[in-house]
């Protein structure tokens, strides 16, 4: 399979091309600046052609010529603003809708011009769904849709998008709905690398966090990303996904994980306390479709990513102490 991901040097995008690579697949991408991350693992760089495409800015003869070359079997649509600060609060940013809605428009337009049409995948969230109550926590892809932050609106909107673009022009597309993932790379104004960076960081400082009563689910992105590739081969066209663990979680549990496995019995201070209740997803579709089911335990999860976290850092002391 020929595969081209938008977005794809970020934290799900990289571990895709990872997974792709093991299946045999050849891999193409892009991202708003057309370079690699630092911490971007060497295959990837070796392997993986890149280039710069800004799909919040429009069209771009320079990508529409590097897609019709490629002729990808499969796109994964992964770029977009993804941490929900940077959209807005209430109503999304321009830039956010630039990006998230607009981008993918420009994305299927250049996709429709194709000789042949490759399937695309829409990574949604499930920030698209309304606010869940703790009796009725998990959420099935027909669940009330009415996203609570602008980062939500945006990828409801680029969901509409899509589905637009299956009845009127023919795309072969489908959307994956994607709950709370973690592992290495993993964003650093994320919660557990918000965590996990001040774990790391010696200080005799408490550890803030917002809240521990959270409920919510967590899968890592290695998983996440075989499911995304097991849709592109076995979803149906016009249809949408929960990819989740749905396994309930409480954020404390996980803080109390973590302090354990980095040594830590630092003080924690508790910004926003009152307890907090997110969508767990119902996977059941995802699992019918493909046979997809997690594989990775939390600890390996929480573990990885608190190594990760401990070698950038390490790195970055190392690097200041050799100009001191």
């Amino acid at each position: 399979m020929k595969a081209f991901i938008t977005g794809i040097s970020g934290f799900a995008g990289s571990h895709l091309a990872e997974h792709l690579l093991r299946c045999g697949d050849r891999v193409q991408g892009s991202s708003a600046t057309g370079c690699w991350r630092a911490d971007t693992p060497p295959r990837l760089r070796s392997d993986v052609p890149l280039f710069r495409w800004e799909l919040g800015a429009g069209p771009s003869r320079d990508a529409i010529q590097a897609l019709e070359q490629f002729a990808p079997d499969a796109v994964f649509h992964l770029a977009a603003l993804s941490v929900p600060h940077d959209c807005g609060t209430d109503q999304p940013t321009s830039q956010a809708w630039a990006v998230n809605v607009e981008g993918t428009r420009h994305l299927l337009a250049a996709i429709k011009d194709l000789p042949q049409r490759p399937r695309v995948l829409l990574v949604s969230s499930c920030h698209v769904y309304g606010p869940v109550s703790a009796a009725v926590p998990r959420v099935d892809e027909q669940a009330t849709l009415a996203p609570q932050t602008a980062y939500g609106k945006t990828k409801l909107a680029a969901e509409h998008v899509v589905q637009a673009a299956i009845r009127s022009d023919g795309q072969q597309a489908l959307i994956a709905r994607a709950f709370k993932q973690a592992g290495p790379r993993l964003h650093p104004q994320l919660m557990l690398s918000e965590w996990i960076i001040q774990l790391v960081i010696p200080s005799p400082d408490p550890i803030r966090v917002l809240n521990l009563d959270s409920h919510l689910e967590i899968t890592d992105v290695r998983d996440t990303v075989r499911a995304y590739r097991a849709l592109i081969q076995h979803g149906r066209v016009g249809a949408t996904y929960n990819v989740g663990s749905g396994v309930p979680l409480c954020s404390g549990d996980l803080l109390y994980q973590l302090q354990a496995m980095a040594g830590s019995q630092r003080t924690v201070i508790e910004l926003a306390p009152g307890r907090r209740q997110e969508p767990l997803a119902d996977i059941r579709r995802l699992q019918q479709s493909t046979g997809w089911h997690p594989r990775i335990p939390l600890q390996k999860t929480l573990r990885d990513t608190l190594a990760y976290w401990e070698t950038q850092l390490a790195g970055g002391r190392n690097r200041r102490s050799d100009h001191e």
